[in-house]
């Protein structure tokens, strides 16, 4: 019903109720009694003054007081006599004599004002509440009585003291605890009367009329408070005009929201309400206020308006008072539509202070009232329309007042009402803040810091932007108010060609404020944005959404009609050059049908913003069937029900330019006409009525508003031009006079704005706005969650960082450069979660110019600069926190950051050692001077830095420099101002942690990682072969170090990064001819990254080891200098990732680079250890490295660089050797099957002819002791590896190669020498023997079967033979002439044995036979005899013949 709710289990009983405690009935009757006594003789003790109420007057005979002196009397006589509770006294009885005082015209003001005093007292103490008896009919006499309250006038100030007290005791009456059983009547009255004393007060003292204002506002408040609790069932309302025309005639007369005329003059002041009265006219100001309506009726549209059943209007009051004042309120805005007629003592201030109180009124009514206002139809649609048409036309007044006001409310209107406004806040920001906020609308300043700080102040609500952009700028019917708000906030920020001021500052909150709400809201679940694209034709002004309050639903439906808005606004730039192509495009993006239909192409039209209108004018007019179809449609689009005609039209065509011929204009109105018809045909008899009226409306307004014609067409002239156009009929002449009014104020702007500027809000505008709100798409409110701010952020985000900076540049005081900061670090943020790289990019190249370090400064001294100027020293933390938080989506900035870090390098503001502090911690640095962490080297400015060798780099460098400068007056110390400016230094780089960003390297993302990888290597620079500054080089080798530090951070993604390293590395060591620490760095640097990354990453071993060939290739003078620390390093890779090496590219690397140090006195020793390593006991052998190590052992035992003694030890590790090939043929005949076991065996021979091959070459070493232990080693390997197996070709070639040479190099040297050169050479030609007669006699047995063993037998007698003759330094040797024949013999006896050499034919068929005794006799002829004795004597009796000898031969 409307009304408040009363308390449950409060009765209006007489008898007192068991529970009742606490209330003013229960307190102290006498005390009461008291009270009300002294109330009496407060008013009588007046009265008496007066000489009027002081004597006695007659009736009859009698003498009596008069009437209000005797209820005064009876009443004091009464009071103490009462025995029942307060609570339970009727009031009437203890409040009528007050009441007829007031009430009474005889009495004077101060009578009068005292008794209104007693009324307050008793109403402000509560003494009448919801449980004494006949409350209501109480409070309805107080106020009754109140309102109608009459007095004498005496004097103004008296008069002034009881207008006051009228207030204060109707206030009171509100107040009260009663104050629920007023009736719906008695509030308006209230309310009324409280206005009248408002305006009347105009006249009077300054206190009257704040306090009358003061009142109106508590009242309202007091009022509206109750609206959240007040029932929202309401019924018993009365439809249709007629039945409340005769409800309203049926009022009493009493019953009125208006007043009469305050007179103040011989007759007295009055303020009752008997005679119904509009308004009331203050003669004082000569001007018109409209008071409350005496029927009560809800404005509507003028058509269906809807009154109050007069039973609503008595019962408790409830939503229909609320709505008749709020309804008065609105009225009050409509006041200067009807000043214009009379003077005024002050126009401006009258302009401002109605409105100004209407809005006051109206603010607080929506504050209190709430949400609350949603429920009651009533006063929503006053919200929706009255209001806001209201505020939208003083939103443009000149008044700051005013503007700031209505924002306001507009505000509590967002904020409490929202979804049911969501058009007509499209509608405020577009026509009011966004046309006053800037200067090319004509706004003034004044006015455009008001809407700023409006707009400011929306910004601050964390969901206002989201949801314009949800609601508005993703509504293909919608503007963009989100992307027009934040360009205007950015703007506006922008100062150009200008000093920084306040109003930049202020866009400048607004714009963070909304970046900052982005920010926030990333913490809450985050959801990824997903493309949008149209696989096919939909129409796009039907899409809908299932469920507008569940983001699942919504979130991609808003983004579908975004994308949709942007193609559509794509179709339009195409159409505007060929509208032929542009309906192409639009059919190629799915938006048109691909045959197109004639709806799709008239709401492409009507719903597309940025079309040029005259091209859609000349289509919709042309005269092909297609396009006459398209009109038709388009004009459907149209909603004119319950409009004028002159509104329908403007809005028409306010879409598009009317074409000129009278042919296309026909058809466009023919189409026109048959739609107004069809929706509104109240009047008009049929379409055609319409059209013709439509004709003549075109006519009038050419004709009143050309300037050109000069006699103009009169009202009469109009309405005799339309007579019977109404199927043979006249239209109402009052319609035709309003449509001749309506065209003459207002022309039909046949020519629409092309612009896509912020129109002015006309009343047919506004009309259209409202039959819009009823179909428009229901508001969707955001929740904390950042659904569309990556959208969002895409389209602010340049902008924003563009203005930020400038403004930020242009900043002296540091609480802006916070805000600035703020902001910076709210957009990385942003960028970060929503993987925005490139504007997280933008933002660290404009963040680094402001850090001042990559300027090329002109200062003496940068680090004191650096120091002074805070602006530089928050971008420089603010850069490096952002390189810290959000590396992960750094791309390009890297080279800007690493631009600064470089510089404050140079500076030597960083400790030397950060590079290095950047590997693991649990890496042991191999180099001494470990450095400290950042943070411990900046402690303190007296601390000594921990600086670079090369040069006084440090912080206390900086200061020496300072302290030597050469100037004549050298300084003792630096002054406090520069010890206190590096001190700021020093504290600003430990707030940036630079050392951070290398060692939580390992947690950046892979693309970022790599970014960061190729900025150092761009920042290191191309290696200058020769030319380089020691500067740059000191910049290359800190890069390198920060390379080198990643990459071993990054062991487990080192695939990503290792190309780019290898390449840098390989181009330092390529280009470098001298030693210098950059090259020094590349090569430890690379033997470092193998040594670490080795035992993680197999897949990556031989790529790691082949890298190391980059060392084989340096310069000799640089190989040289570095060659000892290069085989520590190599040998501490050796002995910790043996077990990780495994290809024969890898070892033939390793090995090659330890054979180098063979020959190199200060490194061979390490290189013969780590060889040492590999090679003992054979763990480490196997056969990818078999070959290599064997052949680096060779090359130790062939050195000369150390003692014999190591030779020897090389060798030994050769002979050693064998018995690796040894086990690995018994692994393969065991393990592996018959044909890998026969390839094993294969490739073991070949190792094992290597080896010896190997051992060989040491045979000829000119040192006597190493040449005699390599013909042992040999022996061994030779004699040593029958369970190897190894094929008879093999040992033929052995023999060749190895044995056979040996003997012959042996016997070459021995002749050909000095005996300086090699001494006793005659050992070793021995040893070289023996070794012959042994490995012979061992592998006779196999070897005897083979074809050529003829040829090799031949080849060990001559080897003998030539043994046999040598002559050493002249003469021959006697061991060897002992030693030939001995071992001959030895042989033969064998051969013999193992039935070798024996006489197979005497007929001269056995050619080993007569070739070994050939031989045997140049050496030994006796031996034969000796070996065999038959043989011999069978000679002796039987020589051979000569020719058989000659035969042999």
């Amino acid at each position: 019903m409307g009304r408040l709710k009363l308390q449950p289990g409060i009765k209006a009983i007489e008898e007192e109720p068991e529970d009742y405690e606490n209330t003013a009935s229960e307190r102290d009757k006498a005390a009461l009694g008291c009270m009300i006594n002294s109330e009496i003789g407060a008013v009588l003790a007046v009265m008496r003054r007066n000489v009027r109420w002081g004597g006695r007057y007659m009736s009859g005979d009698d003498q009596l007081e008069h009437s209000l002196i005797q209820s005064l009397k009876a009443l004091r006589r009464q009071i103490f006599s009462w025995q029942h509770p307060w609570h339970t006294v009727n009031p009437a009885v203890y409040l009528q004599p007050f009441l007829d005082v007031i009430r009474s015209d005889e009495t004077g003001a101060p009578i009068t004002g005292v008794a209104l005093s007693s009324l307050y007292k008793i109403l402000s103490l509560d003494v009448l509440d919801l449980n004494t008896v006949n409350v209501e009919d109480a409070m309805h006499l107080v106020v009754d009585a109140v309102t109608s309250c009459r007095f004498e006038v005496t004097d103004p100030a008296s008069e002034e003291v009881v207008l006051m007290k009228i207030l204060q005791v109707l206030l009171a009456c509100m107040k009260s605890k009663a104050s629920v059983m007023l009736s719906n009547q008695h509030v308006c009255t209230i309310v009324n009367t409280c206005f009248r004393v408002v305006h009347q007060a105009g006249t009077k003292g300054e206190l009257l009329q704040r306090m009358a204002r003061h009142t109106m506002h508590e009242l309202v408040r007091c009022i509206f408070s109750h609206l959240p609790d007040v029932d929202t069932t309401e019924h018993t309302f009365i439809k249709g005009s007629n039945t409340a025309k005769q409800e309203v005639s049926g009022l009493p007369g009493d019953y009125s929201f208006g007043g009469k005329q305050l007179e103040n003059g011989n007759g007295g002041t009055e303020l009752d309400s008997q005679a119904p009265s509009a308004n009331f006219v203050s003669k004082v100001t000569g001007g018109m206020v409209p008071a409350m309506d005496e029927n009560i009726v809800v404005p509507g549209n003028g058509k269906d308006t809807v009154s109050y059943d007069l039973n609503l209007m008595t019962e408790p009051y409830g939503v229909p008072c609320m709505v008749e004042i709020f309804h008065f309120l609105c009225s009050l805005l409509n006041v200067v539509e009807h000043m214009a007629i009379g003077p005024r003592a002050n126009t401006i201030a009258f302009d401002e202070d109605v409105p100004l109180f209407a809005l006051g009124l109206i603010n607080s009514a929506i504050e209190l009232g709430g949400t609350a206002i949603r429920r009651h139809p009533r006063l929503l649609s006053l919200v929706q329309d009255e209001l806001f048409r209201n505020l939208m036309q003083f939103g443009l007044s000149t008044s700051p007042l005013i503007l700031s006001m209505i924002c306001s409310i507009v505000l509590n209107l967002y904020h409490h009402l929202r979804t049911e406004l969501k058009l007509q806040l499209e509608a405020f920001f577009s026509c009011v803040i966004l046309r006053l906020a800037q200067s090319r609308y004509g706004a003034s300043y004044q006015q455009q810091e008001v809407a700023m700080e409006a707009l400011v102040d929306f910004c601050r609500l964390k969901s206002f932007m989201v949801e314009m952009y949800a609601n508005l700028d993703c509504d293909i019917t919608c503007s963009n108010v989100f992307e027009d708000l934040a360009s205007l906030l950015s703007k506006s920020a922008f100062p150009v060609n200008c000093p920084l001021s306040a109003m930049h500052i202020l866009a400048l909150d607004g714009l963070i404020a909304v970046i900052q709400g982005m920010a926030e809201r990333i913490s809450n679940a985050s959801v990824s944005s997903e493309s949008v694209n149209l696989e096919e034709y939909t129409p796009f002004w039907m899409v809908k959404c299932d469920n507008y309050s569940d983001p699942d639903h919504w979130v991609p439906f808003v983004r579908r009609r975004k994308y949709i808005k942007k193609r559509l606004m794509i179709g339009a730039d195409h159409f505007n050059r060929d509208p032929k192509k542009g309906l192409e495009f639009l059919q190629g993006t799915h938006l048109l049908p691909d045959k197109l239909d004639p709806q799709s192409v008239a709401c492409f039209f009507r719903y597309t913003a940025g079309l040029d209108k005259n091209l859609v004018g000349d289509f919709l007019g042309n005269h092909d069937e297609f396009c006459v179809q398209v009109l038709h449609e388009f004009a459907g689009t149209f909603d004119f029900q319950d409009m004028n005609l002159d509104t329908a039209l403007r809005l028409f065509l306010e879409t598009f330019r009317l074409p000129g011929e009278s042919q296309k204009i026909q058809r466009v109105l023919e189409a026109f006409s048959e739609r107004y018809y069809e929706q509104s045909p109240q009047i008009l008899a049929n379409k055609d009525a319409a059209l013709l009226l439509s004709y003549s409306l075109i006519m009038l307004n050419t004709d009143q508003h050309n300037v050109q014609v000069k006699k103009k067409m009169t009202e009469e002239d109009f309405i005799k031009n339309n007579r019977h156009i109404n199927g043979g009929n006249d239209l109402p002449r009052d319609f035709l006079s309003e449509l001749y009014d309506s065209i003459c104020k207002n022309e039909i702007r046949t020519i629409p704005d092309q612009s896509a500027a912020f129109p002015e809000m006309n009343p047919s505008r506004w009309i259209d706005l409202m039959h819009k709100s009823k179909k428009t798409a229901p508001f969707i409110v955001s929740d904390s969650r950042s659904h569309l701010d990556r959208d969002m952020f895409a389209v602010m985000s340049g902008p924003t960082i563009a203005a930020i900076s400038v403004v930020f540049d242009r900043a002296e005081l540091e609480d802006v450069f916070q805000t600035c900061i703020d902001g910076f670090l709210a957009v990385a943020k942003i960028s970060a979660c929503h993987h925005l790289e490139d504007v997280l990019d933008d933002l660290v190249v404009s963040l680094c110019k402001f850090t001042t370090l990559l300027n090329s400064s002109s200062a003496e001294e940068p680090v004191l600069a650096f120091g002074d100027d805070p602006k530089a020293r928050v971008a420089t933390i603010t850069v490096f926190t952002i390189a810290n938080r959000y590396g992960d989506f750094i791309r390009a900035g890297w080279r800007n950051i690493l631009d600064c870090i470089l510089k404050l390098h140079k500076l030597g503001l960083l400790p030397a050692r950060v590079a290095s502090d950047a590997a693991d911690d649990s890496e042991l640095s191999s180099e001494p001077g470990q450095g400290k962490p950042l943070t411990n080297s900046l402690s303190s400015a007296h601390m000594p830095s921990v600086g670079t060798p090369r040069r006084s780099s440090g912080l206390m460098g900086r200061f020496s420099q300072l302290l030597s400068l050469d100037t004549e007056e050298p300084r003792l110390q630096p002054t406090e101002q520069q010890l206190a400016a590096h001190q700021r230094t020093l504290q600003t780089i430990q707030k940036c942690h630079i050392d951070s960003i290398f060692t939580e390297s390992k947690f950046l993302q892979a693309d970022s990682l790599l970014n960061l990888a190729r900025a150092l290597i761009w920042a290191a620079g191309r290696p200058q072969k020769g030319n380089s500054s020691p500067e740059d080089e000191d910049t290359a080798v800190f890069c390198l170090e920060l390379l080198i530090a990643i990459t071993l951070n990054n062991r487990d993604r080192i695939v990503i990064l290792w190309q780019g390293v290898y390449e840098h590395i390989a181009n330092i060591v390529q280009t470098t001819l001298m030693p210098c620490a950059l090259v020094e760095k590349a090569v430890f640097g690379l033997l470092r990254i193998c040594q670490r990354l080795l035992p993680y990453k197999e897949n990556l071993a031989d790529d790691l080891l082949r890298s190391l060939q980059l060392v084989l290739k340096l310069d000799a003078r640089v190989a040289d200098a570095y060659c000892e620390q290069i085989t520590q390093e190599v040998s501490r890779l050796v002995k910790a990732n043996a077990s990780h090496i495994r290809s024969q590219m890898g070892w033939r690397t390793i090995t090659s680079l330890l054979s180098i140090t063979a020959r190199h006195p200060e490194a061979s020793e390490v290189g013969f250890d780590a060889l040492l390593f590999i090679m003992s006991d054979g763990i480490n052998l196997m056969p990818s490295n078999f070959t290599t190590c064997v052949d680096a052992a060779r090359q130790f035992a062939e050195s000369r660089v150390a003692h014999a003694d190591r030779s020897v030890r090389a060798l030994d590790l050769m002979s050693g050797s064998i018995g690796c090939l040894t086990q690995w043929a018994q692994e393969a005949q065991e393990a592996m099957g018959e044909a890998e076991a026969t390839k094993m065996c294969q490739d073991i021979g070949e190792m094992w002819l290597r080896l010896v091959q190997g051992l060989r070459k040491v045979c000829l070493d000119q040192r006597e002791d190493v040449r005699n232990h390599a013909l042992l080693a040999l022996q061994m390997c030779l004699t040593g590896v029958d369970e190897v197996h190894i094929q008879h070709g093999l040992w033929l070639q052995c023999f060749d190669m190895v044995i056979f040479t040996v003997l012959d190099d042996l016997l070459e040297i021995s002749q050909g020498h000095s005996q300086k050169d090699f001494r006793n050479m005659e050992g070793t030609l021995v040893l070289a023997l023996k070794l012959l007669s042994k490995v012979f006699l061992q592998l006779l047995p196999e070897l005897s079967q083979v074809t050529t063993f003829c040829k090799l037998w031949l080849g060990v007698l001559s080897r003998m033979e030539k043994y046999l003759k040598v002559k050493v330094r002249g003469k021959k040797n006697e061991k060897l002439q002992e030693l030939v024949p001995e071992l001959l013999k030895n042989t033969l006896v064998v051969m013999k044995n193992k039935g070798v050499l024996v006489q197979r034919s005497a007929l001269g068929g056995d050619s080993l036979w007569e070739l070994t005794w050939l031989h045997v006799n140049n050496i030994a002829p006796s031996i034969q005899s000796d070996v065999f004795p038959d043989q011999d004597s069978e000679k002796k009796q039987k020589p051979v013949s000569a020719e058989n000898e000659t035969e042999i031969g």
